[in-house]
């Protein structure tokens, strides 16, 4: 079964009866990164609570192999759910969304392609840009950055902001980019290529909060003091972010409400076909405690 991809085939349902009642959670993540990362968590929590008041059931699919891609899209073609929730897509859309004949809401902007599809967002590229703005605003002066996958949306656009705050304050430097995968390790790992590259930097933006914490444990086993000899700010505003020593600075990321309004447009596309694609941005705030 596991093999040849096997999946139950729903038994055929009557001409008036044709919603299943249930939604698909695409995350398109390995399985211990869906369940290790607390974003997946908070978004799948909010999901679930919508759906719940509308008396419809949340099937989760976690999407990573080509032989993933074939599961996920015969399920998703035969008959099981009404609809579809991406999530945490790298480069294109992994399935043709065509040829599943469902409607399908994405969770932040496409990195490549995307015409005609549907998403919410949150302001990436203004929430870095604050960020920056904020550590050259407390007079640091050698900004290093760990920027997310270059292959999803928010990996671009996060360092984009960065980008765009470090040229207005003409200091820009592309020695001081390493890149992660919204993991801890990767950015403990990160971290250590910037010191090793720079080891004059005073501040780091994280794009992620899990990459902050990877930092925070490389900034203190090289001797580094936060935020005395090197500010950080992170990015989600994560139940991590309080918990960390010192407690992380970041950009809050509206996960609850990005979830929410993601399953109630997905909901409005079930309910009316053909309608026009849906394209929404929810703003970021910039978070400051202890660590900038």
């Amino acid at each position: 079964m596991a093999r040849l991809g096997y999946v139950r085939q729903r038994a055929a349902r009557a001409a008036d009866s044709r919603r299943t009642g249930s939604i698909a959670f695409v995350a398109c993540e390995e399985n211990v990164k869906v369940f290790a990362d607390p974003f997946f968590a908070r978004m799948l929590w909010s999901v679930s609570k919508e759906l719940g008041s509308a008396d419809l059931q949340l099937v989760l699919l976690t999407l990573h192999s080509p032989r993933d891609c074939q599961t996920v899209a015969r399920y998703l073609r035969g008959g099981h759910v009404d609809g579809a929730l991406f999530v945490s897509m790298h480069g294109r859309l992994p399935l043709d969304p065509a040829s599943l004949g469902i409607p399908l809401m994405l969770c932040g902007r496409p990195a490549r392609g995307g015409e005609g599809l549907s998403y919410v967002d949150a302001d990436n590229v203004g929430g870095a840009e604050l960020a920056v703005q904020h550590l050259i605003g407390t007079a640091r002066t050698a900004i290093a950055t760990i920027a997310g996958p270059p292959d999803m949306g928010a990996g671009i656009d996060r360092l984009l902001g960065y980008r765009k705050a470090m040229a207005s304050a003409r200091s820009y430097d592309p020695g001081m980019i390493a890149y992660g995968d919204f993991t801890r390790m990767s950015g403990e790992h990160a971290t250590y290529r910037l010191l090793d590259h720079r080891p004059h930097l005073d501040a780091i933006f994280a794009a992620s909060d899990l990459m902050a914490a990877g930092a925070l444990r490389a900034l203190r086993r090289t001797g580094r003091r936060v935020p005395d000899d090197v500010a950080l700010i992170g990015f989600d505003d994560s139940p991590l972010a309080q918990h960390t020593e010192p407690a992380l600075s970041t950009v809050r990321q509206p996960a609850d409400a990005m979830a929410t309004r993601m399953t109630r447009e997905l909901l409005a596309l079930i309910a009316r076909s053909g309608r026009e694609p849906v394209r929404v941005v929810l703003d970021t705030e910039l978070v400051l405690r202890d660590s900038a």
